[in-house]
């Protein structure tokens, strides 16, 4: 299928993948989607640590980054930032080094 001359973009999820983990204060969740392009881009990503027990609004997102709304941005205790870009696999380290030291924590 063509628009505009160019060849339509084809996106499919690539990982949909969900894991309980231990936390001092209670069982959590992380949470990861990725979307690629028929280039091989990743064109959508949805990190997401899960806790219940440490916040109870969010749906107990306690941290999570996403590209939702045109635009990349990390949620963290229920506020909403904009954050850089320097690549998806830089951003997935950044994000299980936070819920490293979060989920060793009693209060955030």
């Amino acid at each position: 299928m063509l628009r505009s001359g160019l060849a339509a973009r084809r996106v499919v999820k690539v990982t949909d993948e969900e894991a309980e983990i231990s936390c001092l204060v209670g069982t959590g969740k992380l949470r990861e989607e990725v979307w690629r392009d028929s280039s091989g881009n990743i064109v959508r990503y949805n990190l997401a640590f899960i806790n219940h027990f440490m916040l109870r609004r969010d749906n107990g997102r306690v941290l999570g980054y996403d590209m939702a709304h045109g635009n990349r941005h990390r949620h963290f205790m229920g506020e909403i930032e904009e954050v850089d870009f320097f690549g998806y696999e830089k951003l997935s380290e950044r994000f299980i080094g936070e819920v490293a030291v979060l989920r060793k924590k009693r209060r955030v």
